[in-house]
């Protein structure tokens, strides 16, 4: 994809991810090196000991401004092409059943193609993986966009577009700790994570009205041209590099054996179990994600009230995202487990049936604490050997995808068998303690004295690989 480079548009983007923002600050200096060895990006944000890395010190590495731009436009994106099917199947057939099924098919496909695609981004150059999966969603979504285009064909493009999805977050959260060293990639997820988190609000909040204002057909192209702005984002900011070494038979293994060896990387390994333990809760966190209508209308709060709630956590976590700068990194290690706990027990409180400010203080609180998945998701890609770094995330993800669908499920059921969503809410607290207790006690179990301190260099604990 390198011919991308020699359009005009491509120096404009590359003067943006190389030299800065524009502003009179230039990153580079002579004698500066970067992550990999190379001159050009300042190091000075590389923590010594246990201080802190700052968020300047993360947006001056260069791949690093590429992946985040790259990310912040698509996710939101993404977002509004939600919303435009969501409008688009329910104005075209009336169903709310076949609307909602439109919607789950935005996540569902993540479920297989996470553990079996994942391990893509092990057996070739990541930037390519990112690059080609980015065209073919480009590609795929402006034929969805095409006005006229049939219901079954339009969830026929969507589920395959969500395949190529799988690779590329594998390959996108791979390439992470090789971009950034030490703390730095801690402070780099938190910034991604914020991100995300603001991305999605925005899209859900504005994207009903840009919808409506410019029509789907024109919001999906929206879509599909975030993506083709992410092909030259990624083409011109992150340096290619070849794919990661397997230790066993190289790159002609099998999908079926990398996704055995990925496995046996991942349960074989008392540390990453302990992290994929604590990340998992997030099935019992969610549960007010999916009560949100009837916990609004049950406090008579009205319609408009629901949407303020569904805010409410991804604003504590984007807060606590935010905090993770100023706590040292071995603080965050050991306070990662009592937040993992912290992030289910205030969902207790809704027993009392809170009003609107107390229900949103609580889910504020709740999002806070969640910000402990940065934490367990960067000690959890530094500790996986490089080669396997693709197939691991895609096993751990599509496992958090599949306990916050059955999280959501099983709540919704709930509150239908109890009449109360306040109810339900509360007895996934209830049922969800224990386990964080559980999953605490694990990732304590695990801290041997060889382990307890993970690299803060980018490697991995595992086998070396490169």
């Amino acid at each position: 994809m390198r011919h991308l480079c020699d359009v005009a548009l491509c120096d404009g983007v590359d003067t943006l991810v190389n030299h800065g923002w524009g502003d009179g600050v230039n990153w580079k200096g002579p004698g500066v090196t970067t992550t990999d060895g190379e001159p050009g990006e300042e190091r000075s944000g590389e923590p010594g000991g246990d201080r802190a890395a700052s968020f300047r010190a993360v947006f001056a590495i260069g791949e690093f401004r590429a992946l985040w731009l790259a990310e912040l436009q698509s996710s939101m994106g993404d977002q509004l092409a939600r919303v435009a099917l969501s409008v688009l199947v329910f104005n075209r057939t009336g169903s709310a059943a076949l609307t909602a099924v439109t919607y789950a098919l935005t996540q569902l496909p993540d479920l297989v193609a996470g553990p079996l695609l994942g391990g893509l981004a092990d057996r070739f150059p990541r930037r390519r993986i990112m690059v080609v999966c980015d065209l073919a969603r480009a590609g795929l979504v402006a034929v969805m966009a095409v006005p006229g285009m049939p219901i079954v064909a339009l969830a026929v493009l969507l589920v395959i577009m969500q395949l190529f999805a799988a690779p590329f977050t594998a390959a996108q959260a791979a390439t992470m700790p090789v971009i950034l060293s030490g703390d730095r990639l801690e402070i780099g997820q938190s910034i991604r994570q914020s991100t995300r988190q603001i991305g999605l609000v925005a899209g859900f909040a504005g994207g009903g009205g840009l919808v409506a204002l410019v029509g789907t057909s024109q919001a999906l192209a929206l879509d599909a041209a975030t993506f083709a702005i992410s092909v030259v984002l990624l083409s011109v900011g992150i340096r290619p590099r070849p794919a990661p070494e397997w230790p066993e038979d190289g790159r002609r293994a099998s999908t079926v054996r990398r996704l055995t060896a990925g496995a046996r990387v991942v349960w074989g390994d008392r540390q990453l179990r302990a992290l994929v333990g604590l990340a998992w809760l997030a099935g019992f966190v969610v549960v007010p994600e999916g009560l949100a209508v009837p916990y609004a209308e049950e406090i008579g709060a009205g319609a408009a009230a629901a949407g303020v709630l569904l805010a409410a956590h991804p604003a504590g976590l984007v807060a606590g995202a935010i905090a993770v700068r100023w706590i040292s990194p071995a603080r965050r290690r050991a306070l990662m487990a009592p937040m993992a706990v912290a992030a289910i027990a205030p969902l207790a409180g809704f027993a009392a049936q809170p009003d609107l400010p107390g229900a949103i203080a609580l889910l504020v609180v709740s999002g806070a604490c969640g910000a402990y998945q940065i934490t367990a998701a960067a000690t959890f890609m530094r500790a996986v050997p490089d080669a396997h770094r693709g197939q691991a995330f895609g096993l751990a993800g599509s496992g958090l995808i599949a306990v916050q669908g059955l999280g959501v499920a099983a709540g919704g059921l709930l509150a239908q068998g109890v009449g109360s969503a306040a109810t339900a809410i509360a007895v996934a607290a209830a049922a969800g303690l224990p386990f964080g207790v559980l999953a605490a006690s694990a990732w304590y179990r695990s801290q041997t004295p060889d382990r307890a301190v993970m690299p803060q260099d980018g490697t991995s604990s595992g086998p070396a690989v490169e």
